[in-house]
């Protein structure tokens, strides 16, 4: 009869559901887990790209800086370079005189004033510069062009020093600026990547909601008409017991 199987039926779907909600509430926990750690995963991700380009653009800012400073530097080394080249060539041609009334000896009076040199050459050179000795100053030309060698080696090795800082100075901002570069793609493709699991995270949080709201309110459902059809089908059995009891005094008696 329908007491014995739809009670069956009914004592099996409450105890699927009971079965059922708490892997549903489980599986709702770990998502929304995952939605607070994918959520915190890209804030992470944003501010790390972002702290990317703002490197980017510090290295970019500095090597402006750099390249402008070296610009100066070496141009002014070159020019001081050319300067002594210039005078030692016209000096060891006993050109002296034609040497001082150039823009050369400018250059490389200041050039005597600035560089370090020993106070013996310095006050040389001040001597040879200052006097304007013409033609006739090869007594001591041999020594001033020794100076000025000495000068123009100095210089020609800063040139060299400042020159190669500068090369890796650009060898290192490269490196920093590709390695940001990656950071910065790896973090826009993980943003991509988890923005996408977050909607489908999101998503799958609700369907597990309305899941387990749908099952829940099913399992009080059946438990309420479950109890209700043991009391309903109990009623039934004391009424048909009395019934048959009835009848089977009835037909005794007709006996």
């Amino acid at each position: 009869c329908y007491c014995t199987t739809g009670a069956k039926d009914l004592a099996a779907s409450v105890q699927a559901a009971e079965t059922k909600m708490p892997a549903v509430t489980s599986a709702l926990e770990e998502a929304s887990a995952q939605k607070t750690q994918l959520e915190a995963d890209l804030v992470q991700h944003k501010q790390d790209r972002v702290d990317a380009e703002d490197a980017v653009k510090e290295a970019a800012a500095l090597r402006e800086k750099e390249a402008a400073i070296f610009a100066k530097a070496s141009g002014d080394y070159k020019t001081n370079i050319a300067a002594t080249g210039k005078a030692i060539d016209l000096i060891s041609k006993g050109a002296g005189g034609s040497f001082l009334q150039s823009n050369a000896a400018a250059v490389v009076r200041t050039l005597t004033i600035n560089m370090d040199l020993s106070s013996v050459d310095r006050d040389m050179m001040s001597s040879f510069l200052s006097e304007g000795q013409g033609e006739g100053y090869a007594p001591q030309s041999g020594q001033i062009t020794g100076i000025l060698k000495q000068m123009k080696d100095t210089m020609e090795a800063d040139l060299a020093d400042v020159t190669a800082a500068e090369e890796a100075a650009k060898a290192s901002c490269a490196e920093l600026v590709a390695a940001k570069e990656k950071e910065i793609a790896a973090n826009s493709k993980a943003i991509e990547d988890k923005t996408k699991r977050l909607g489908e995270t999101g998503v799958k949080i609700e369907e597990l909601k309305e899941n387990l709201e749908d099952t829940s309110a099913s399992y009080e459902e059946d438990k309420k008409f479950l109890a209700d059809l043991d009391k309903n089908c109990a009623t039934k059995t004391a009424e048909y017991e009395v019934v048959k009891k009835t009848r089977a005094e009835e037909t005794l008696a007709i006996a």
